[in-house]
């Protein structure tokens, strides 16, 4: 997909704020150079997560588009490696104010991220490039999903302590689920095609917009709305 971008559709801007297409594949790219071999970015001398992607980005912005695309290409292939191998191990992956993650649960972190840029943030109608998507469906679905379920405690543990009770969501489409965050007696349920939980729950898109049922405690639902996952 990336090679055959022309050269205009590289700077144009991205659904990532900020950040332009390349930046965008960059980012990816970057993401994987941290799975294979972290020398090869710049000491992020303990920045949160998203600040230390800014830097990452930043020192690659001299590489033409071609180098980004070839460079994507190269590193994702033996990323990929990586994360096979990591598929069943138990020990622990601490990733700063990202969270802390079983091994196994690593590959579900790339599956997210590939899932949310490439169809949130680089493709119409959120994006600038037009190309067909790749299916919504359950293979892409599932782990980018799994993803949300074991970051979304660590990453919104204050905004979780505050619902009164407990709340349920309920996806449906390419996967079905039911998500529960709080403790004790149910006082509100959400329904949300599970494509759009992904869009909602990483602050892409709004309830209203993405056709989100809700119903139950108002305070509650006001909480889950503010819910984000990295």
């Amino acid at each position: 997909m990336f090679p055959l971008l022309e050269e205009s559709a590289w700077a144009q801007a991205s659904g990532c704020p900020g950040w332009s297409v390349r930046d965008v594949v960059s980012h990816m790219a970057c993401s994987f150079w941290l799975a294979v071999d972290p020398s090869r970015l710049p000491d992020p001398g303990g920045l949160p997560a998203e600040r230390a992607a800014d830097l990452y980005v930043e020192s690659r912005r001299s590489m033409s588009p071609r180098e980004i695309a070839d460079d994507y290409e190269s590193v994702s292939l033996k990323g990929l490696e990586v994360l096979a191998a990591a598929e069943g191990q138990d020990f622990e992956v601490p990733l700063g104010d990202v969270g802390t993650y079983p091994a196994s649960a690593i590959p579900a972190a790339f599956a997210f991220e590939h899932y949310v840029h490439i169809r949130h943030d680089l493709l119409q109608p959120h994006g600038p490039l037009r190309a067909e998507p790749p299916a919504s469906d359950g293979s892409r679905l599932e782990p980018t999903v799994d993803w949300i379920a074991a970051a979304l405690p660590q990453q919104n543990a204050a905004l979780l302590g505050r619902i009164d009770g407990a709340v349920e969501v309920r996806l449906t489409g390419g996967c079905t689920r039911t998500l529960r965050f709080g403790d004790g007696d149910v006082t509100a349920q959400i329904t949300s095609d599970a494509d759009a939980f992904v869009r909602w729950v990483s602050q892409r898109g709004t309830w209203e917009a993405l056709g989100v049922q809700a119903e139950g405690n108002r305070a509650n639902l006001e909480i889950v709305r503010q819910l984000s996952v990295f």
